[in-house]
């Protein structure tokens, strides 16, 4: 008797801390939704799994930062290309300068993205160090809203919308995942007692 109280004991315990605990993606795509509730957590896990298998087993945020990095500069990347093949086919001179922006905005965005998703996987992301991600990261957020700007001031229909609408958003999670590096954790609920 006394063994089959301890077996559904144990099988009462087991269930209950299994499903509290959840991964860093989960965790991290949580914590992104409450701040970004237009992009959402369903978007934000989709992300990472379609894009990069190891996110979803990736061992902490700087790991998960680094992965969002690479999943935005590939989007950039991609983006760059078509942009490229935009501008060769375009006659119109205007045009083609308008995607000349877009082209240079994505060019630096690639290069920023690689060397910020190099940082963190390198284990930098804290401190100086984690400022200086950020700002990279933030930098590249720019790239969409500057290659629209370039074709709304010219009030020309942008061919690039779905892309920089989609770049942004991918963007904003690798901002958000790295900028969590540099927010201290909570405190501690649980009272430090005073030695004497």
């Amino acid at each position: 008797m006394k063994l089959l109280s301890s077996v559904l004991l144990l099988l009462l315990v087991v269930p209950t801390t299994t499903c509290k605990s959840s991964s860093t993606l989960e965790d991290a795509c949580r914590s992104f939704a409450a701040g970004h509730p237009s992009i959402g957590y369903d978007y934000c896990i989709k992300t990472f799994q379609a894009a990069d298998k190891a996110s979803a087993a990736a061992a902490d945020l700087r790991g998960l930062a680094a992965i969002a990095a690479r999943i935005a500069g590939a989007k950039a990347n991609a983006t760059a290309a078509r942009v490229a093949a935009l501008r060769a086919m375009e006659r119109d001179a205007r045009r083609r300068d308008r995607l000349a922006v877009c082209a240079e905005v994505y060019s630096d965005a690639v290069n920023q993205l690689a060397q910020a998703a190099e940082d963190l996987a390198g284990g930098e992301g804290e401190g100086g160090a984690g400022d200086a991600v950020t700002t990279q990261l933030s930098a590249t957020m720019d790239a969409a809203g500057t290659c629209e700007d370039a074709f709304g001031e010219a009030d020309d229909t942008s061919p690039l919308a779905a892309e920089d609408a989609e770049f942004k958003k991918l963007a904003t999670i690798a901002l958000a995942v790295a900028a969590s590096l540099m927010t201290p954790p909570p405190p501690s609920s649980t009272p430090i007692e005073a030695k004497d």
